[in-house]
């Protein structure tokens, strides 16, 4: 029984090993046979040219005793004596940022220009003189289109350093 059941599945074997998918093989040989890849040809490598260093002559930004310095003229007091009075009292234009407030006209009176200036629901008149803006904002020139200020600003040291600001007149829309 063992001899028949062993012969019976070499013959199962033998006839599966056939060719049975000959004909798609044969097609699939006949369609790619002139079918070669094709790829480009590499870009041509330009050679390095180094470029030479010439910042060796500037002044080194990273040398402690630079940095050293700095920090002592900031201990001593540096900075030029601008500093924003933070006794004097607040005006109510210092609550707003400078951007959210918008000049929308000038009125004068005898000699003397005031400024006419929205923030937030309301208007707001203001001269020469007046702070107005968070960066201790002083109003130095009122003109018919523009409010110039010179604001106090803390920079990277921590040193107050002056800075020009200014406000133009706003187009009405219609």
């Amino acid at each position: 029984m063992r001899k028949f059941l062993a012969l019976a599945c070499v013959a199962l074997l033998t006839s599966c090993s056939g060719d049975q998918f000959g004909d798609l093989k044969q097609e699939l040989a006949r369609l790619t046979q002139n079918l070669r890849g094709r790829v480009p040809p590499l870009p041509q490598v330009k050679p390095y040219e180094p470029v030479p260093y010439t910042g060796a002559a500037n002044i080194d930004p990273f040398n402690p005793e630079r940095i050293n310095i700095a920090q002592a003229a900031t201990a001593k007091g540096g900075g030029g004596g601008h500093r924003p009075d933070f006794n004097r009292p607040r005006e109510p234009l210092e609550a707003f940022p400078l951007d959210s407030i918008k000049m929308v006209g000038t009125i004068t009176q005898g000699k003397e220009s005031f400024g006419l200036v929205k923030a937030g629901p309301n208007l707001y008149r203001v001269k020469k003189g007046n702070y107005m803006g968070q960066n201790f904002g002083v109003i130095t020139a009122i003109s018919e289109d523009e409010i110039t200020l010179k604001e106090l600003i803390q920079d990277s040291n921590g040193e107050w350093v002056e800075r020009t600001s200014a406000l133009h007149l706003q187009e009405a829309k219609k």
